[in-house]
């Protein structure tokens, strides 16, 4: 932990004028300080684009760490219950088998990410009163800094924290709650104060928007309806479904769906529906450490060419005829493939050639392969999203259903996401019960797929991974066809890293 916040203020300046090349070309990089990049709320709005940059940055050298991509493709997806690669050298990782391995890569990444995140927040916080320029400016500027500290914690409290129903009504241990610029030891506090934190930041960034009268300029930069939208999830994942209800409507105001022609452009560009994002262009590329460079399906990176990612077979199937997302995955009906791995023949990779001609001309191809998400440029270059619209129709209906509302109100909500945007015009719900509950978590799973959620989800929902090989139903190798309890692994929580331990005396494994 002290190395991440004792660079924390010099990464911050780095990334602060790396991001406006005058600063570069007007002050040496190695002169500027605190006093520089705060002096005015002009230079200081530098440090919301440094805060920007870091969800898209590699890090810890060699691993292939890529700020909030990787979180979405090794925490989200690879482990979780709908999400199909042949990896069986990730087992472990796909398994769900380093949650109490404190020592490895993989369990520090995430704590390493968001306290960096959280650490450069802290820093536009305490100095930003200080800087020279409107009052609604400085507002504008805090609002985003709370905005980016709220995100980390709730990202943290998913990963290290137990599912709500685990905490004893929040009792049980949480998070270490760094809010200045101190790096001496400090315990963990408990859920219950974790979410307090979260909702308190959230509730000052809310407030400084709206007194700010300001606006953001671009979809990567955060603003009040990203913190609607942190406080909508938030809420769910602390089962406060009053809140999370009231928020997902507010975040999704002025942030229509998109049309079913956007939908299948790839997922790499913001559009109508896009609440916040990370900027992915050419200028700033990854290569072959990118989010798009892991999952896109038409990117020339080996993570890609050799093992595409594909939807489990269980919820292709599930995905009525009528519905456009259907589209969006490779059938092999018809055709022929290996059981064993869901490698294509001739025959059914030539049909993937033929629907998306702009596949890499040396890839693999497999039975149920995703195209939902693409690359703008090669080796992965995109625009990463963080929240949509939809997430929050769909937090709106589970939140509608666990408070015990009309099922037709959850019915509703259900409708207007899909039928009403055009996914899939035919669809009508008059599900009730444990079945309305079912196709809630059908449709997210849909709907969310490859965008990081899947574990996430089923964590939350203390719902078991289940998965099958071929023989069984599914399509995942025999090493990673597995069924995990909740109660397995921690209960599914990623124990606090053994360098933060290691400094940090005030907190006991």
């Amino acid at each position: 932990m002290k190395n991440i916040f004792n660079i924390g203020l010099l990464s911050l300046i780095l990334l602060a004028t790396s991001c406006k090349k005058d600063a570069l070309q007007t002050t040496p990089t190695s002169s500027v300080g605190t006093a520089t990049l705060f002096e005015t709320t002009k230079s200081a709005s530098l440090a919301i684009n440094g805060l920007a940059k870091m969800m898209t940055m590699q890090y810890l050298s060699s691993q292939g760490f890529n700020g909030e991509g990787t979180i979405k493709m090794l925490y989200g997806n690879y482990p979780g219950n709908h999400f199909f690669v042949n990896l069986s050298g990730w087992a472990v990782i796909i398994n769900s088998e380093y949650h109490e391995n404190v020592s490895s890569i993989y369990l520090y990444y995430p704590w390493y990410y968001y306290y960096k995140l959280i650490g450069n927040a802290n820093i536009v916080l305490a100095y930003i009163d200080d800087a020279a320029g409107p009052d609604s400016e400085k507002e504008f500027i805090k609002a985003q800094a709370l905005t980016y500290r709220a995100y980390s914690f709730m990202m943290l409290a998913q990963l290290y924290g137990f599912r709500w129903q685990d905490t004893n009504n929040g009792a049980s241990e949480g998070l270490a709650l760094r809010t200045d610029l101190s790096t001496g030891e400090i315990p963990l506090s408990t859920m219950a104060e974790t979410y307090k934190l979260i909702y308190d930041d959230l509730d000052q960034a809310i407030a400084f928007y709206t007194s700010s009268g300001k606006t953001r300029s671009i979809n990567s930069e955060p603003d009040i309806n990203v913190a609607y939208a942190v406080y909508a999830r938030a809420a769910l994942n602390r089962q406060d479904y009053p809140t999370a209800e009231t928020y997902a409507v507010k975040a999704r105001e002025g942030y229509p769906l998109m049309s079913a022609a956007e939908y299948k452009a790839g997922f790499a560009n913001p559009n109508s529906e896009w609440i916040w994002s990370s900027h992915g262009g050419s200028d700033e590329t990854l290569y072959y450490y990118s989010y798009q460079a892991y999952i896109a399906y038409n990117s020339n990176a080996s993570a890609v060419r050799t093992t595409p990612k594909c939807i489990s077979r269980e919820l292709y199937n599930k995905i009525p005829a009528t519905d456009i997302r259907r589209d969006l995955f490779l059938d092999p009906t018809g055709y022929t493939y290996t059981t064993a791995t869901g490698a294509a023949s001739p025959e059914l990779k030539a049909r993937a050639f033929e629907l998306y001609p702009d596949i890499f001309e040396t890839s693999n191809v497999f039975a149920y392969m995703q195209f939902k998400v693409k690359a703008n440029d090669l080796p992965g270059v995109g625009h990463t999203n963080h929240f949509r619209s939809s997430e929050m129709y769909l937090i709106e209906a589970e939140a509608k259903y666990f408070q015990n509302k009309p099922a037709s109100e959850v019915q509703q909500v259900l409708e207007a996401l899909t039928a009403g945007s055009g996914r899939d015009a035919s669809y009508t719900c008059t599900k009730t019960g444990a079945d309305l509950l079912n196709e809630i978590k059908t449709y997210r799973a849909i709907e969310l797929w490859g965008e990081g959620f899947d574990w996430f989800d089923m964590k939350r929902w203390n719902d078991p991974i289940v998965r099958n090989t071929y023989a069984n139903g599914g399509n995942f190798l025999t090493s990673l066809a597995k069924t995990i309890q909740p109660s397995q692994f921690n209960k599914w929580t990623w124990k606090v890293p053994l360098k933060e331990t290691d400094y940090n005396d005030a907190i006991k494994q």
